[in-house]
């Protein structure tokens, strides 16, 4: 877990939801071996009971709390229990958000659109909400958010997804321009379908076909590592060295976007 020499987030606070798994969890981790303290939240407890072992071992300071993100009134409880356990938030990686499956627009209903705006743009400002306050006390502070290309290519069957996502974009430059004079930067990540790795030789062949087509035209024709890939990038946005960068979208997938 250590990245010797690269402890640049020592002393940093940042909350990271949806951190137990996926994506989520590779930043969490890449985070705790930069030396960060990190709040991680999930919606199961049992993952965040079994990370919660791990990052203690590793000696990591942490809070790990079950949390549904589209609930406004829990975000600002765990900006409470952050404030409480570690005294300052220095960052937000705004990362969870529901996912349905492919369904094409006519079909789409309105508890599609509910729960993907729920827990994407809305979430997203939730704890937004909560936690900026504390940043402008501070004159420090770092907003990352999590997209997807398929916000800016389109994707046939993903039409919820894709326009949640773009909001979520949207909402992160508007942060950037209201914030930005209190030393908080708001940059959205747009990364790799991280995890989705082709199987075993000999496993699935039709799963094995998909995945090379995929990333045939991929120019690093590989799926993303969430914690060796897609989390350097989410951390530079974190440090002081991204102090001048805001408002920006960062396409983490191995150039997986000049497909479009």
């Amino acid at each position: 877990m250590p990245h010797a020499l690269l402890n640049d987030l020592a002393g940093r606070v940042v909350i990271v939801t949806g951190g137990s798994r996926g994506i989520g969890l590779g930043i969490v981790r890449h985070l705790a071996g930069r030396g960060a303290s990190v709040v991680v939240t999930g919606r199961k407890q049992e993952r965040l009971d079994a990370l919660s072992d791990e990052l203690a071992l590793a000696g990591t300071e942490h809070l790990a709390l079950v949390a549904d993100v589209a609930n406004r009134d829990r975000a600002f409880e765990i900006v409470a229990a952050t404030i409480e356990r570690f005294g300052r938030i220095d960052g937000i990686v705004l990362n969870a958000q529901s996912f349905r499956p492919v369904t094409p627009l006519l079909d789409v209903t309105e508890s599609d659109m509910d729960l993907l705006l729920d827990t994407g743009p809305k979430g997203s400002l939730w704890l937004m909400q909560a936690a900026v306050p504390h940043m402008i006390a501070r004159g420090w502070g770092r907003i990352v958010t999590m997209g997807t290309s398929m916000g800016l290519t389109g994707a046939a069957g993903y039409g919820p997804y894709a326009a949640s996502n773009e909001a979520i974009r949207s909402l992160t430059r508007t942060a950037a321009r209201e914030w930005g004079r209190h030393g908080i930067t708001a940059n959205c990540v747009l990364p790799a379908s991280a995890g989705h790795r082709a199987p075993a030789d000999g496993t699935d062949d039709e799963r094995s076909l998909a995945f090379a087509a995929m990333y045939a035209d991929n120019p690093i024709g590989r799926d993303g590592d969430a914690e060796h890939d897609i989390a350097p990038a989410v951390a530079f946005l974190l440090s002081d060295e991204s102090r001048y960068v805001t408002g920006q979208t960062i396409s983490v997938d191995g150039g997986g976007i000049l497909r479009a």
